[in-house]
């Protein structure tokens, strides 16, 4: 049996319902295709940052480095301002394991009402190559003659060859596995030096893999068409800001943010990935029990692929297709009134009965 140690970031609000549910589901592809797995919880959380200051202990990044990947809930909840719950754990884990690669699926499933017209499942179903270690969240700026009507506030924007190149590469490489089709998210009428170096280094990229279709939108325009035409796109590339923004709106094309997976990655593995869904801590819904466990538990299936358990993964992703294509159950973000542990455990059983894929 192979066995992989995972460290467990419940984090914060429905962090702490949906995770029990990703967990369950992943034991159930563990007792399928023989593989263990080692689960360390680590309470680190906006709860934590009000006892102790601190979203995670002085030496957590430290902690972190021995797993195979890192299991993340939610971060951010009310008392606790967004920029100290992000900057205190999610973003440093991001950048400490060299997790330069935030990629976004989004796809409408059978059974999932989408608000845009005309759709079918399977007819939408791209990607989001989000670059996750540069770009507009950058720690380079300050603010001076604070409380006065002067105050001044400078946020830089970083850009660098290195960070470019690798991400549209991996956006490339992904496209030539998937349909040969890459689209750049820009925005150089208007940013005059960022995204022109953007564009150029989007065209250098380009050349490397001729086999593969370009196209590049600004970013308005592209928002548009994400909702007119969610069906043109494969692969989406785009910067920190933009790749986060757009991956939003791509959930709500699908049907509900608790569909969104993501992953962080190290392609080069010399650090730990972490898993992540694309949707927040969800203070009003917090403690309900009906928040959607299908974000995390398909961030599960993209860890286990991650880690090289192919058929695994594939058999959480069918089972999550199998249980969404049914009328029940369904949480109320999709049209339904079951808890999030109904769904959880529909698709855990579900994972024991789809077929094995050897």
């Amino acid at each position: 049996m192979k066995r992989y140690k995972i460290a467990v970031i419940e984090g914060d609000g429905i962090g702490r319902e949906v995770v029990p549910e990703g967990l369950r589901v992943l034991e159930s592809a563990g007792r399928r295709y023989d593989i263990g797995f080692t689960w360390k919880h680590f309470d680190w959380s906006c709860e934590t940052y009000l006892k102790t200051g601190r979203m995670m202990p002085e030496d957590g990044l430290e902690q972190l480095r021995a797993f195979d990947a890192i299991y993340l809930g939610a971060v951010g909840y009310p008392g606790v301002p967004d920029h100290i719950s992000l900057w205190g754990l999610l973003i440093p884990i991001r950048r400490a394991f060299s997790q330069y690669v935030n990629l976004r699926p989004i796809k409408l499933l059978e059974g999932i009402e989408t608000p845009v017209k005309n759709f079918k499942a399977g007819e939408i179903d791209f990607c989001i190559v989000r670059e996750n270690n540069e770009g507009e969240y950058s720690e380079v700026g300050g603010r001076l003659f604070r409380n006065s009507d002067a105050e001044l506030a400078v946020q830089e924007t970083v850009f660098t060859r290195r960070g470019c190149d690798r991400i549209m590469r991996y956006a490339f490489e992904l496209a030539q596995k998937r349909n040969k089709h890459v689209t750049s998210a820009t925005k150089s009428n208007g940013i005059v030096f960022t995204m022109p170096f953007w564009d150029e280094r989007f065209a250098v990229i380009a050349g490397e893999f001729p086999d593969v279709k370009t196209d590049h939108f600004h970013i308005d325009i592209l928002s548009a068409h994400f909702v007119r035409h969610p069906d043109w796109f494969d692969v989406v590339v785009g910067s920190n800001l933009f790749g986060d923004i757009l991956s939003d709106l791509g959930a709500a094309v699908v049907g509900s943010m608790g569909l969104a997976p993501s992953a962080n990655l190290n392609p080069e593995r010399e650090y730990p990935s972490m898993f992540e869904p694309v949707h927040g801590s969800a203070p009003d819904i917090a403690g309900k029990g009906i928040a959607n466990p299908v974000a995390q538990i398909w961030s599960g299936a993209m860890m286990l692929q991650h880690l090289g358990e192919v058929d695994a993964s594939r058999s959480v992703e069918k089972a999550i297709s199998i249980v969404l294509a049914r009328s029940d159950p369904r949480t109320p973000d999709i049209g339904g009134k079951a808890s999030t542990r109904d769904l959880g455990e529909a698709i855990a059983t579900e994972v024991l009965a789809v077929p094995a894929r050897r």
